[in-house]
């Protein structure tokens, strides 16, 4: 079967259309995070798979638990994602949507691994240096890996900066060994 990022890629490129060329970039990022959120929940994947509810029902109980209010075209585009039996691909929707929209904006995701919490001016301070290196604005999402040891890995689309104390140990590890 092919790759679900494939499949996900043309439905996002569609919104992404569509939402540019109404200058509605932000509210259609809203409602595919409210979408996306809805479709992943355990409960709704049940009633995606279960045959027995007709593209009608799911589609009534889809559009009643997201908290927004659909528009017309968000109401359309679930309608298409059900008779395509794609609803389930929401979450991979959203974010091919959420990268052609922060390429469109200069924007790139940051993803800033640290083995302790890192204060307001660390973050600063990272994040200019982030700016430089890739020419764009960084959007840092945070996590803690004590597993790390000390320092912080950043993954920024293909690209890993590692600068864990864990990750220097690995490669000097890797290095004694070829020695």
């Amino acid at each position: 079967m092919a790759d679900v990022a494939t499949i996900a890629r043309p439905y996002a490129e569609a919104v992404f259309e569509l939402a540019d060329t109404a200058h509605t970039l932000s509210e259609w990022s809203q409602l595919l995070a409210t979408m996306a959120q809805v479709a992943s929940h355990p409960d709704m994947q049940a009633c995606i798979s279960n045959p027995n509810l007709t593209s009608e029902q799911l589609y009534a109980l889809f559009v009643s638990l997201c908290r927004e209010k659909l528009n017309a075209s968000a109401q359309n585009f679930v309608r298409v994602l059900i008779e395509n039996d794609r609803l389930s691909l929401l979450p991979q929707i959203r974010d091919a949507y959420e990268t052609l929209k922060n390429d469109r904006e200069g924007v790139i995701d940051a993803e800033i691994a640290s083995a302790f919490p890192l204060d307001d001016a660390q973050l600063a301070g990272l994040v200019a240096d982030l700016e430089k290196r890739f020419k764009r604005r960084v959007n840092p999402h945070l996590s803690i890996d004590q597993e790390l040891i000390g320092g912080v890995r950043i993954a920024v689309r293909d690209e890993v900066i590692d600068g864990s104390v864990r990750g220097k140990l690995a490669a000097m590890s890797a290095g004694l060994l070829k020695a």
